[in-house]
């Protein structure tokens, strides 16, 4: 972990950013080829979520976990516990790291997860970083 300058002009472009990679990734068509591509994709919006928050606090993290820690510690009004959020990350370093390849019921599962907390997640973000 580094500290830097609070940067909420940057805070504010991650969170963009990350609405515009959820977007995207939520248009594609869950197979067993994209599969892991989606499942990376919404684990890595949720990640960039955090890291707007850690950016605008002036800190600078050197791995994934901090991200996600801090993004499960808001307040929203998500329909799921963001809790599971934390299951994307596992998911996804067994894709990364040991070339696990999610079936169908994982990625539709990383999308329900995406469709129930990506929004009010970030909107709250987005009030704390403009905050």
């Amino acid at each position: 972990m580094r500290y830097r300058r609070p940067d909420k002009k940057n805070a504010l472009s991650i969170v963009e950013a990350a609405k515009r990679e959820m977007a995207f990734t939520l248009t594609l068509k869950p197979t067993q080829d994209s599969g892991s591509t989606i499942v990376r994709n919404i684990y890595e919006c949720f990640r960039m979520l955090g890291d707007a928050i850690l950016a605008s606090k002036g800190i600078e993290s050197g791995d994934h976990i901090m991200p996600i820690t801090v993004l499960l510690n808001i307040k929203a009004a998500t329909k799921r516990p963001i809790q599971v959020i934390d299951s994307l990350r596992r998911l996804r370093h067994n894709i990364d790291y040991y070339g696990y390849r999610p079936n169908l019921a994982e990625v539709r599962e990383a999308i329900s997860i995406a469709e129930s907390c990506f929004g009010p997640l970030a909107d709250a973000v987005l009030a704390l970083v403009e905050g």
